[in-house]
Formats: structure tokens, sequence, C-alpha cells
């Protein structure tokens, strides 16, 4: 009995040991698809690295960062903005690190700029384009192909739009900032603000369905909001994209604003390696592909193709031009993006 009792308590004591000893990355997320769920399982089939994951938004991880400091158990933050993403480098929440991997994958433009000793703290892993929706019935395509149109007079009392404070619509100021510079870009917000059929309210997919039922007649959104209802099981969703056409803007300049989703190793990451694999990982093909789907996404890597009816549908199966500036530029410009807003008396 006595030899038993030894033999189980080192079978508790093993297997609390390997226990122990099972490799983990500790997730932070934004990411709330659950497509999403098969990517973190195959991950952990393909390596043993179990992940634990904490669901949250944006602004959510960044408090919960810094208010864990040093003591934080996260490995991997995904976020799903631009300009969080360099929010986040400038609050000192992420680690620079080497992949070889991710820096042949990942578009120059499409991840932090290199520190001093040619780390990056963050990385794009899938895109989104900023499009313009319309009434097809009383806009002109002409009119509304180009982000600057929106600021045209012709186009008074027309625009619908969330909150001009929101990040998606920061990070679409910032660019149109760095293509035509402070001056310009301020003239511009003023007027898109005097063109507002309303006062900004709701998310994208509100201001898709406002133009649908006539409030307005032309909106800002992001794309992957449009596929969203053109993939809806509900027939009222999909009556919305029968009444309202997409374009793609400046497609004879600069080319369509693309924001991105994007992934980072904390800064007190307690299992680097595991985080570096987890990142390069989710910038494979297989992973490009479940984690651009996830959203009615593309791809942030280079050479992945994906098979989404909705987006072939919104770009008729063609490619379109799509702006090259640093997406990093994007968020080093939203502290003057923002004054310009409150001059502007834009909400």
């Amino acid at each position: 009995m006595h030899s038993l009792k030894i033999l189980a308590l080192a079978c508790a004591i093993t297997a609390g040991a390997a226990a122990q000893a099972q490799e983990v990355v500790n997730l932070y997320s934004a990411r709330h698809y659950a497509t999403d769920e098969a990517l973190y399982n195959n991950f952990t089939k393909a390596t043993g690295i179990k992940i634990n994951r904490v669901d949250s938004d944006d602004a959510g991880i960044v408090a919960r960062l810094k208010a864990e400091g040093a003591a934080s158990p996260a490995d991997v933050v995904l976020m799903v903005d631009a300009a969080r993403l360099y929010r986040g480098e400038k609050d000192n929440l992420f680690l620079p690190i080497r992949s070889a991997k991710l820096e042949e994958v990942i578009p120059a433009n499409l991840r932090a700029q290199p520190e001093a000793d040619g780390g990056i703290t963050w990385f794009g892993l899938s895109t989104r384009a900023r499009v313009i929706a319309y009434n097809k019935d009383k806009v002109k395509l002409e009119d509304v192909d180009s982000y600057e149109k929106l600021a045209d007079p012709k186009n008074k009392g027309k625009i619908c739009i969330r909150s001009g404070s929101h990040p998606y619509n920061l990070s679409l100021f910032g660019a149109v900032t760095e293509h035509i510079g402070e001056a310009r870009a301020q003239q511009w917000l003023q007027g898109v603000k005097d063109n507002l059929a309303r006062p900004p309210k709701g998310g994208d997919t509100d201001q898709i369905k406002a133009v649908a039922a006539g409030e307005c007649d032309i909106a800002i959104t992001n794309s992957y909001y449009f596929a969203r209802l053109m993939r809806s099981s509900n027939p009222a969703d999909v009556e919305v994209t029968n009444k309202v056409s997409v374009v793609f803007p400046n497609q004879s300049s600069w080319g369509t604003h693309l924001n991105i989703a994007g992934g980072a190793v904390a800064k007190y990451s307690k299992n680097k390696d595991n985080a570096v694999k987890f990142l390069e990982y989710l910038a494979s093909p297989e992973a490009q592909t479940y984690f651009a789907n996830g959203n009615n996404e593309w791809p942030a890597a280079k050479n992945v193709q994906t098979d989404n009816p909705a987006l072939k549908a919104m770009t008729q199966d063609k490619p379109f031009k799509s702006e090259t500036i640093p997406i990093s530029a994007v968020g080093s410009n939203m502290p003057k993006v923002q004054q310009m807003l409150d001059r502007a008396g834009f909400q």
C-alpha cells in the first residue's frame, strides 16, 4: 500500500511538471471572429504551443498592458487599426523583433518603421480598404471616385459618416494628410464636414444602411462591412447592397487607403520565441487565408490569394490600386489630424 502511494505521488509530480513545461503563448486579441478558432487550433497542432487568449478591444488591451506593466503575462498583441498599433509602439508597449520570415513576406509599408538596431515592433497581417458607398440612382460614379471629391460643394448635404474621431476615420484622414499636406487637408476636412447630411453617428454598417434608406446618398465605410452585408443570410441585408454601390477611390492618383489588422510581441513577453513563432505562423499562406477571410479582408503577406466571393464582386475580380505610403505615417499624423478636426468642428 505504501509503495502504491509513493507511485501515485510520483505520477502526480510528473504530471504536474509536464503541465508546467507545456509551451504556451499568451494572446491579447481585439479580433473576435469564429474562423480564428481554427487558426489557433492549427497552430497548436503544428507546434504543440498552447494559446491562452484574452479578448478585448484595442483600447482595453492598451489600458490592460499599461496597468500590468512588467507583470503582464501577454506575449502577443493583435489589434485592428494602424493608428492604434502606432500608438502602442510609441507608448513602449511592444518589443522590437527581428524575423527574416516576417520581413520577407510582409511589405515594408505595412509594418512599423525599423528601430536603430533593425528591430520591428509590429506587422500588418490583413488589410481592408476605406471605400465610398453611394446611391447609384442618385449619385454619379465620377462625383465620388476620389476622397477629394467628398469635399466638393456638389455633394453638399449628401454624406453620412461615423465619428470623425473614430480610429478608422482618423487613419483615413491621416493618410489624406500625408498625401496632400496639412493645409489642404484642413480645407478638405472642412469641406467634408460642410457636406454632411446629418451629424456623425453609428458605425460603418449604419452609414451603408442610411444610404439604402435614403437618409443620405454617400457614405464612407471599411470594405469588410459591405462584404458582410453581401454575404449575410438576412435578405434585408442583401437588399441593402443591391441599392448601394461602392467605389475604390483614387484609382487614377495615389490609390485607395488601406488600413490593417496587425500583431506585435508584448514588451514584457515571457515566451518571446513562441510569440515570434505565432506571428510568423499568422503570416504563412494557410493562416493568411483564414485570418483574412475571417473578417472579409485581404492578406497582408505577398503573393497570397483568397477566394472570397463578396470581395471578388466588390472589385469585379480585378486588382485595385492601393496607396503605398508607410502605414506608420498614418499613425504619426494622428495628433495633427485631431487638432484639424477640432478646428473644423468635426465631431
